[in-house]
Parts: C-alpha cells; sequence; structure tokens
C-alpha cells in the first residue's frame, strides 16, 4: 500500500445491521446442516470495531504482505487508537509515503518487516518522518476472486 495522499475522506455515523449468525462452528470437513442452527445475528461493526471514532478502512494495493494473509485489493481495518508494538501488522508514514507493514525489533531497532520474500526489511532510522499512522486489525477478501 504506497500513496502519498491521506486515505482519510469523510467519516459516517455507524448504524446496526444484524446479520444472520450460525451459533455453531464449522468444521472444514464434515458437512451439518446449518439452517437449523441460526442465532439471533450478528452486528459486523460492533464484532470487528472497538473504538470506532478511530477506526478507518483502506484497500490494500500490492504483494508485500500476501504471506501474512493480506492480498492486494483486501479491505483492511485500521484502528489508530491502539499502541504498535513489535509483531503487529501497522500502517506507518515514512517521509510522506503509506506503507503496510509488520513491526518488528532486532537489536533494538525498529523496522517494517514485508511478509513476502522479494521485498527487504525498512531499517526506521534510514527515514527522517516516521510515524506508526494505525495498527491494522482485520484484513477481509474474497475467498474466490471471480465474484
Amino acid at each position: 500500500m504506497e500513496t502519498s495522499q491521506s486515505p482519510v475522506s469523510t467519516r459516517v455515523n455507524l448504524t446496526k445491521l444484524f446479520l444472520p449468525l450460525a451459533n455453531e462452528h464449522i468444521e472444514a470437513g464434515f458437512p451439518s446442516p446449518a439452517d437449523d442452527y441460526l442465532d439471533v445475528g450478528i452486528d459486523l461493526n460492533e464484532s470487528l470495531i472497538r473504538h470506532p471514532a478511530s477506526t478507518f478502512f483502506l484497500t490494500v494495493k500490492g504483494e508485500s504482505m500476501t504471506n501474512a494473509g493480506v492480498l492486494s485489493g483486501d479491505l483492511l481495518i485500521v484502528d489508530r487508537s491502539l499502541e504498535a508494538q513489535p509483531g503487529c501488522i501497522v500502517v506507518a508514514i515514512l517521509d510522506g509515503s503509506f506503507t503496510l507493514k509488520k513491526l518488528v525489533r532486532r537489536k533494538g531497532i525498529l523496522y517494517l518487516e514485508a511478509a513476502h520474500p522479494h521485498y527487504q526489511s525498512i531499517n526506521l532510522q534510514h527515514y527522517e518522518n516516521v510515524q506508526i499512522w494505525g495498527v491494522a486489525i482485520y484484513a477481509i477478501h474474497k475467498l474466490n476472486r471471480i465474484v
């Protein structure tokens, strides 16, 4: 995700939308008739967003985080209120450009590390202006890209 423009455009009030939720866990092997096990429902805003005033959605562009399960075209949910810790996938601004990488610490030095073998780690000491803009908390992607 590389861009020099701010990803924020406007804020919209969250409303509740309950979708059907099966109250059973699904096995990835043996089929189960799920219609008999529908629960009241789930509000995705309530389930995925803990801090609405500081949560933003971004679209991922690029392949650097594919081995972390973040694919180009995914909808990324980013919470700006969370404190970034080593091990978190973060949205960072490096000298004015946005990027998505995993924050790591090696020998006391912070790096941004890609989850793809063709990308090198980024030593944060090599940049004048570094800002950890937010912590990625969810990546939502289609299972079948042809849909």
